[in-house]
């Protein structure tokens, strides 16, 4: 029996995914063999020696120590492409929003309360200083290709009648397959800052990608380009965004992120983190959260994990062991002279790794014995030995 805590409140639907012949769903145990979780914060949290994974219902996991949760062998999930229909509507309606000066309009029509039968002409005499162009027929600069941009690219392409370019240097074979022949591929994404009369940014946040939308990139960027951001906040900087704003060189910036910066930017419209607010995401973010939880503790499978490699495996060959370890070499080796040494058969083996953590999957002619588990336990860079379904 497998226990496993709920941080926020997670859908039945997903819940229902946890047999309850194996699975104990509780919001109280101090020793839960799994998490799931949404939006609480796991930074400071210490964590018991017996949780073997955390499952976060969403895509963001800057609320878990990665590096930690490695350190420990534990292994987390998060839910790719689960909320990315909500996500990619409401950047369609920030694309609106922005262009058209909507949420300006509307803020402006909030003041003529009390003016009584005078609003009418108050408002014909006032809406022309809210007045934006229409987007069909523009050119859309989508920079990532992932799950939601690829719906938000081809959103655009056939539903609005735009151009639309997309860079993604790492696109998968997944969302490539999914996109529009209508969207023209760009080689860089200065091409996308130089031709493109709206952006829209949707990458992870990395050193890589923290303060892309910079001086040195608005610079690029045509007069009064529109550009949106419903990835991070940090992906703009701050303090050449609110010069770009004030002085027209962007025309309007929409993001999912407010901040107290972006509160104060002329012609920003502040969203308040609403992406992922549906039901309908809460309980596909669930549903997969709960599956990859299931399948990893159940069968050893590692789908979606962002700290470890992924390991999809078939219908179990013998007795399965999984040992998650340090990525160096003579691994492999010292591991299976273990088992030799012990006159035990590898009927199948599977080892992946990514960065600094690896994963040796084994598929034993008979369960190792506890003194055999200890030996292996025992070699250095070996972080955790489990006998899925067992623990």
């Amino acid at each position: 029996m497998f226990t496993i805590k709920t941080l926020n409140a997670i859908s039945p639907v997903g819940l229902a995914k946890l047999n309850k012949n194996l699975f104990d769903i509780s919001v109280d145990t101090d020793a839960p063999d799994g998490i799931l979780v949404r939006s609480a914060d796991l930074l400071n949290t210490t964590f018991n020696d017996n949780l073997l994974a955390i499952a976060r219902a969403g895509a963001g996991v800057n609320n878990i120590p990665l590096d930690r949760c490695s350190e420990q062998g534990i292994v987390v999930f998060n839910t790719p492409g689960a909320n990315a229909n909500a996500v990619a509507e409401l950047v369609i309606c920030g694309l609106m929003l922005g262009s058209r000066n909507v949420a300006g309009g509307i803020d402006w029509a909030r003041t003529l309360d009390g003016q009584g039968a005078e609003v009418a002409k108050l408002v014909e005499k006032g809406k022309a200083q809210f007045a934006g162009p229409e987007v069909r027929g523009k050119t859309l600069g989508v920079i990532g290709l992932g799950a939601i941009g690829a719906i938000v690219a081809n959103a655009a392409a056939q539903g609005l009648g735009m151009n639309v370019i997309g860079y993604d240097p790492f696109i998968s074979v997944e969302s490539a397959w999914s996109l529009s022949r209508a969207i023209k591929r760009s080689s860089s994404v200065d091409e996308i800052y130089r031709t493109a009369d709206y952006i829209t940014v949707h990458v992870p946040l990395t050193d890589a990608t923290r303060g892309m939308l910079g001086e040195s990139a608005i610079a690029q960027m045509k007069d009064g380009v529109h550009l949106l951001n419903f990835s991070r906040a940090e992906l703009a900087d701050a303090e050449s965004l609110a010069a770009a704003l004030e002085s027209g060189k962007v025309a309007s910036y929409v993001t999912d992120f407010p901040t107290q910066d972006v509160l104060r930017m002329k012609n920003a419209v502040a969203i308040p983190h609403l992406g992922a607010s549906t039901p309908e995401s809460e309980v596909n973010c669930a549903d997969m959260a709960a599956r990859e939880l299931r399948d990893y503790l159940e069968d050893g499978q590692i789908r979606n994990s962002v700290n470890f490699p992924e390991i999809l495996l078939g219908h179990s060959e013998g007795v399965r062991v999984l040992i998650i370890h340090e990525n160096e070499p003579g691994m492999v080796s010292a591991i299976s002279a273990a088992i030799g040494a012990r006159k035990i058969n590898i009927n199948n083996m599977l080892n992946k790794s990514r960065r600094d953590m690896a994963v040796t999957v084994l598929e034993l002619d008979r369960e190792p014995d506890d003194m055999l588990q200890t030996q292996l336990k025992a070699l250095p860079g070996v972080i955790r030995l489990r006998l899925p379904a067992r623990g």
